[in-house]
């Protein structure tokens, strides 16, 4: 069978409309130097990673044995023995917080969840879908949560078991909260650590602090009950995607055998995309852990030159600790438009991936952000 003339050119320009704007995304952290080529012979099979990739089922074409290394690699970057955690390739971050929020209500029925006003708006989709009673934090100025904020809300709501959500990597700012001093407000408060649950949404920055000199806490080691990454950001797979990882112990509790795959079920979909795994695991596998770190100084290193860039020419732009985002005031519609810049209130940002490889590209967007807000502000 063969489309018809205008559908195969219906396809060819959206061909030719991808490949021009394939860099053009400069305020999405995307990135788009993963070269997922050597899979493209695996295209002709359906995989599909239902249950658990510890697990055999009756369905034989899966990726369970590269998810299984996926997820190995993570729980050692994150600093927990794979025998005391599980975790799965999920379709996305929302998906792995939706994991973590899961498990914090299964552990506290009767647990309120506290998140930010710079956490992710899919949050309150999960509240709702999981019917889980949620309490906004008030954010700072560079968008972490405020600590206090946080202690005296739980207090007010008299909440023996808070359910925590901390965002590693805000959307906007790139903000990192603090996790070691929740815990040590907590304990001030009066909690043992055993009493509430702490989820660190890492989307953004889980591959990007752990490959830092002077990287926050946010995982395991640090008292995370839970950890979800993105794939399709810093790794870049080409297809959205996630890892989610929880205390094996915790998982338990909503665990069921399901007879019809013959195996246990302890994810929140049935079917999954048996071929995210083969990326995720593609992206981790070709690079050392020192190569990891390089690129994320490279990184670094460029989103500090575009804050510096900024500067110079007297605009007040800005970035948090090991982070790629970098902040400025908000240009017009137009400059917006044309470069697709996320933007929030008075501000917007740009985020440095590794598929910008010289600061030519970076000079071509500052330069022109500048040129508008000059005009704006004179």
């Amino acid at each position: 069978m063969q489309l018809t003339p205008v559908d195969q050119k219906k396809l060819d320009e959206f061909y030719d409309f991808c490949k021009n704007n394939k860099y053009h995304v400069i305020s999405y952290p995307d990135a788009a130097d993963l070269d997922v080529s050597i899979l493209n012979k695996f295209n002709e099979f359906l995989f599909n990673n239902y249950g658990d990739w510890a697990e055999n089922s009756n369905y034989i074409l899966n990726t369970f044995e590269f998810e299984r290394e996926v997820i190995e690699w993570f729980a050692e970057l994150l600093h927990i023995d794979i025998n005391k955690c599980w975790g799965y390739v999920t379709n996305g971050g929302t998906e792995g917080n939706m994991y973590g929020c899961l498990l914090g209500r299964e552990c506290f029925p009767d647990g309120k969840l506290y998140y930010s006003k710079q956490t992710h708006y899919s949050v309150a989709k999960i509240v709702s879908m999981l019917r889980i009673e949620g309490k906004v934090i008030k954010d700072q100025p560079n968008g972490e949560i405020d600590y206090d904020d946080l202690i005296q809300t739980i207090k007010e709501n008299n909440d023996p078991h808070p359910i925590i959500f901390a965002n590693i990597g805000t959307t906007v700012t790139a903000a990192v909260d603090d996790i070691n001093l929740i815990q040590k407000k907590m304990t001030e408060a009066g909690y043992e650590r055993e009493d509430y649950y702490i989820h660190s949404d890492a989307a953004l920055s889980g591959m990007i602090i752990p490959f830092c000199d002077d990287p926050q806490p946010f995982d395991f080691a640090d008292g995370a009950d839970s950890v979800a990454i993105s794939g399709h950001k810093v790794i870049g797979t080409k297809i959205p995607c996630g890892v989610v990882l929880a205390k094996k112990e915790n998982v338990a509790m909503i665990t069921h055998e399901i007879e019809y795959i013959a195996a246990h079920d302890k994810t929140i979909t049935g079917s999954r995309n048996g071929h995210t795994p083969l990326m995720m695991w593609l992206g981790i596998k070709q690079y050392t852990y020192y190569q990891h770190k390089a690129r994320i100084k490279y990184c670094i290193d460029n989103a500090q030159y575009a804050v510096d860039k900024f500067n110079e020419y007297g605009i007040k732009a800005w970035r948090n600790k090991n982070s790629t985002t970098v902040v400025f005031p908000k240009p017009s519609s137009a400059t917006i438009k044309r470069w697709l810049l996320s933007t929030e209130g008075e501000r917007s940002h740009l985020v440095i991936c590794g598929h910008h490889k010289d600061k030519h590209q970076i000079d071509i967007v500052i330069e022109d952000i500048v040129s508008d807000l000059k005009l704006k502000f004179q």
